[in-house]
């Protein structure tokens, strides 16, 4: 009885044969196909050699440079294992890595070169005969302007080389072959881990993302699925990135601007909660910006007439205005008006403050100089008028009364003529502060006092006026020595007009850290408390009547403030009813003495 094979036996010699049969059927095939890929890659990686030396060499071949394009062949060549030849148009080598030009023929009938000429590009396999080996040729055109084509760049390898590469591949791929059945488990485990490993990297590198951490990206070799969805995310993440810049430098830029604007800005919802104030808007109202976020408006600024603002700008459709008195005497301007969002829908409101306290103390200063100067004015032209009336009426005829009369008017003209002369020496010297300056020179200060006390000395004479003064004959300074005269005289003047008969006036020059103190002491009637901040307004009198009666234009400490002003310095008084006053003008700089 036959014995019956095993269906083991029966199935594997089969198996055997026709797995060995596909093996060799595929690998002639891949073989055939490798070795087509790798040419074809070869002649691409040799054309990118090309093409990069062609980079280095382009500058030197107008005007042609043949010792140094065969310097760099040399170089490049060593450094990349590729023989570079330059050929110029006519077959003539410039360059070559491996050999001298001078024992190198013409190239001009090289399959390589005239490709290179005709189709951009020249590529072939054939025996060198410079080296007597077998090499793989890619040429390309170096081509300046107008498609002119200069030289040739050509680089090559031993086709040895691509033999080695491609019989090894062969091998490896015989081998993988053989053992391919033995090791499909591990295959399966490599390919699953090869799948899931990309996934797995994706998902970290998301979750990473939504942290906030943008990490970069890693390099991920899958499937094209795979690598496609990898570089979808990627960009993805990549616009997220920069849309979150872009939205962190527009919130930086507005909270630049917001910090930096000179106006307090508040902004509150519709329960008038504070959503945001800038650093000027709590320093108008006196609060901390930080605790003042998210809490009531009428918590943090107990104030009726705000909080009666901000209701009804909530309830407004228009832009308001008001000005809001404060408590401490201030004045805001502000301006509301409603916030909306994206859809039209009222969200809360915006408050604009400005604080006008000294803009609005200006303008009643404004006023009371145009009503005191009309005042001042018309006073004197009243009285003009009334006895020119009076004298036309038939006083003229009486040679006593019209003398007397016209004794008056002559006075009221004076006076008319010293109130026009100072409002425009007033003018004069504003002028001359804010667009032309002062014309400064070196003066020596005791002459100033010698110049100001020579203009005053017959009042002071007339008053029998003791004057001392304390001024070292040495100290000097920049300055405008007219003006300065100018603000010691009416200075003086008023110090004269003020003081007792027979008393003295004190004038003393000192220095302190840089600044140059001059100061007018008087002993006469002194000054109310209350009366020294308003001293230097224009017009402003402390005895209307006395100050009229002695011939003061009220515009003399005006015009000493501005002149001082102008030097960039300031005046001071300190003075006490009874005791006398003491002027003081403090000039910044550093006096010579």
């Amino acid at each position: 009885m036959a014995i019956k094979r095993r269906l083991f036996w029966q199935i594997f010699p089969s198996y055997l044969l026709i797995t060995l049969i596909a093996l060799v059927v595929v690998a002639l095939y891949v073989s055939s196909a490798i070795r087509q890929f790798y040419i074809q890659q070869t002649t691409s990686d040799l054309e990118a050699r090309a093409r990069l030396f062609e980079v280095q060499i382009k500058a030197h071949l107008q005007p042609l440079d043949m010792q140094l394009i065969d310097q760099l062949a040399k170089e490049a060549g060593k450094n990349s294992a590729t023989r570079l030849t330059v050929i110029l148009p006519t077959g003539q080598v410039a360059g070559d890595s491996d050999e001298d030009l001078s024992v190198m023929d013409n190239h001009a009938d090289r399959p390589e070169f005239m490709g290179a000429l005709k189709e951009k590009r020249g590529a072939t396999l054939r025996h060198s005969i410079t080296l007597n080996k077998d090499l793989m040729y890619v040429a390309v055109p170096v081509v300046r302007e107008k498609d002119h084509t200069v030289a040739v760049v050509r680089a090559s390898i031993p086709i040895s080389a691509i033999d080695s590469a491609l019989h090894n591949i062969q091998s490896k791929v015989l081998l993988a072959g053989l053992f391919m059945a033995v090791f499909a488990a591990i295959l399966s485990l490599l390919v699953s881990r090869r799948i899931t490993h990309p996934i797995e990297q994706i998902r970290k590198w998301a979750e990473a993302i939504a942290s906030g951490e943008f990490l970069p990206k890693s390099y991920v070799k899958s499937s094209g699925e795979i690598e496609g969805l990898y570089e979808s995310l990627g960009r993805m993440a990549d616009d997220l990135r920069r849309q979150i810049e872009q939205v962190s430098r527009q919130r930086n830029e507005m909270k630049a601007a917001f910090s930096s604007m000179v106006e307090g800005v508040i902004a509150i919802d519709m329960e008038a909660r504070i959503l945001n104030m800038n650093q000027m808007a709590a320093a108008i109202l006196g609060c901390d910006p930080a605790a003042a976020r998210g809490r009531g408006i009428q918590e943090v600024i107990r104030n009726t007439a705000f909080y009666n603002f901000v209701e009804e700008t909530l309830t407004a459709r228009d832009t308001i205005e008001r000005d809001i008195p404060m408590d401490d005497e201030g004045l805001l301007n502000g301006h509301g008006t409603i916030l909306r969002d994206e859809a039209e829908k009222q969200i809360g409101a915006l408050f604009v403050l400005n604080d006008v306290t000294r803009l609005r103390k200006l303008e009643n200063i404004r006023r009371d100089f145009v009503s005191n100067v009309s005042h001042e004015i018309k006073t004197p032209i009243t009285a003009i008028k009334g006895f020119v009336e009076t004298l036309r009426d038939g006083a003229v005829k009486n040679p006593e009364d019209a003398e007397r009369f016209l004794g008056i008017i002559e006075k009221h003209v004076d006076r008319l003529e010293a109130i026009i002369e100072d409002l425009l020496n007033l003018s004069k010297i504003e002028q001359t502060s804010e667009k032309e300056g002062l014309y400064l020179i070196e003066s020596r200060m005791i002459d100033i006092i010698q110049n100001a006390l020579q203009i005053c000395h017959v009042a002071i004479a007339e008053r029998k006026i003791e004057i001392e003064v304390s001024c070292a004959d040495s100290v000097t300074m920049e300055i405008d020595p007219t003006l300065l005269e100018q603000a010691l005289v009416n200075l003086l003047d008023n110090a004269i007009k003020y003081s007792e008969i027979g008393g003295t006036i004190h004038i003393s020059v000192t220095e302190k850290t840089g600044f140059l103190n001059i100061a007018v002491q008087d002993h006469g009637v002194g000054i109310n408390k209350k009366h020294l901040p308003r001293l230097f307004e224009r017009f402003y009198r402390v005895d209307k009547a006395r100050s009229r009666q002695l011939g003061g234009t009220g515009l003399g400490l005006a015009i000493v403030k501005h002149i001082v002003q102008a030097h960039g310095g300031r005046i001071s008084v300190e003075s006490a009813p009874g005791e006398g006053s003491t002027f003081l003008i403090h000039l910044p700089g550093n006096p010579n003495g």
